[in-house]
């Protein structure tokens, strides 16, 4: 490889964007935003976090590397597990919500997991949201309309 061409550097990362002084994560997120302020849907962006999976104190040895790989081959037991939480994009204002939207463009190894965890989440706590997750503007469009229909 010459040291003129450029090297891929893992899975596709989003491009960050700024919509009324918002950071959001992607391309597909601010457009989601624009179209549920168009519609005047209201939405918290990353306005809630759900602890899916509890942390807990591991009291027990437990021999490997690091999660990276490397490093060496010892006791990385006999510590705090820290929880697994989930931030869903857009989440309805009202509590408990009525629908909680995640932008998913371009899914990571990561998200089926956590999503199902999260759908358990919801299930263990009676919380009957309608969940969507738009992948692309026209998804973004049909999501707009269902909410519509259904709420306003």
């Amino acid at each position: 490889m010459s040291r003129t061409s450029r090297r891929k550097r893992g899975p596709v990362r989003a491009k960050k964007v700024t919509v009324d002084n918002i950071d959001f994560k992607s391309g597909l997120e601010a457009y989601m935003y624009k179209a549920l302020k168009t519609a005047k849907i209201p939405v918290a962006y990353e306005g809630s976090t759900y602890t899916i999976f509890q942390g807990f104190d591991l009291n027990v040895t437990c021999y490997e590397r690091c999660a990276n790989g490397k490093g060496d081959y010892k006791d990385r037991g006999n510590k705090k597990i820290l929880p697994i939480t989930y931030t869903p994009d857009f989440v309805d204002t009202q509590n408990p919500p009525r629908y909680i939207i995640e932008c998913k463009g371009n899914p990571n190894e990561r998200f089926p997991m956590v999503w199902k965890l999260f759908k358990r989440y919801l299930h263990l706590n009676k919380i009957k949201a309608d969940l969507f997750v738009p992948r692309n503007q026209k998804d973004c469009q049909e999501v707009i309309k269902i909410i519509q229909e259904k709420y306003y």
